[in-house]
């Protein structure tokens, strides 16, 4: 009954769609900014700056911009042991459960950390562990140790999922700067269609594997097309 009685939540101009490539490059910058640090947005912000340069000169849109932006902070987001521990830690996650349970609740993580977790003998993937309340100071330490990431003293950094993800956001910067120089409007849709591939990754471990294999497949491909342009066709007299 308090639920039906509070007045519904005003959803805040910052949780609707980017509408202008200056407001999805902003929000993604404040995001890697909390991911990571400002350096890590600058890099960012650096190649979507070329991209957007680029396509001015080349065809006067914005949409290949726009899906670098979008795909380009999507990969250097990778979901990490840090990322997990910050989003638990930075008040959104305690707001929604409080929103949903009344009353005394206990709150448990079904976690599968790469140094505690043994392999399911069926799959091979690292079975879940419960873990209590307690682990939420757990998660606020490991918060704290983002700047961590990526470093010789990342211990979860060496695992084969974060390096193929430290990887695909560096072959994502290789390839979107060898197809700048040659960017025109005839081939401007298949460099969108290039850029936005990274939709397709998605899941953990093997799952993501797999699907980041078929999409440097189809990169592949479609770079092959982007590279040697079809010759016209001659018209008859």
């Amino acid at each position: 009954m308090r639920r039906a009685a509070t007045p519904a939540e005003v959803i805040q101009i910052s949780q609707h769609f980017s509408r202008t490539l200056d407001e999805l490059v902003e929000r993604r910058i404040k995001l890697l900014t909390d991911y990571q640090d400002a350096a890590y947005a600058t890099r960012y912000a650096a190649l979507v700056q070329k991209v957007k340069a680029a396509e001015a000169a080349a065809t006067g849109g914005d949409e290949f911009a726009k899906a670098v932006a979008r795909y380009f902070a999507k990969l250097m987001a990778y979901k990490d042991e840090y990322e997990v521990a910050r989003l638990y830690t930075d008040g959104e996650f305690s707001k929604k459960i409080k929103a949903m349970f009344q009353g005394d609740y206990k709150v448990v993580y079904h976690l599968a950390p790469p140094l505690l977790a043994k392999p399911d003998p069926n799959t091979g993937e690292p079975r879940k562990m419960q873990f209590g309340p307690w682990m939420m100071a757990g998660f606020r330490a490991l918060a704290k140790l983002k700047g961590l990431r990526g470093t010789a003293l990342d211990v979860f950094g060496y695992t084969a999922e974060r390096r193929m993800e430290r990887d695909l956001v560096a072959e994502y910067e290789r390839t979107i700067a060898e197809m700048l120089p040659a960017l025109s409007r005839e081939n401007h849709a298949l460099a969108v269609e290039i850029a936005g591939l990274p939709e397709s990754i998605r899941g953990y471990g093997h799952i993501k594997q797999k699907s980041a294999e078929q999409a440097g497949a189809k990169r592949e491909e479609l770079l092959g097309r982007y590279r040697n342009p079809a010759a016209p066709v001659a018209r008859a007299a």
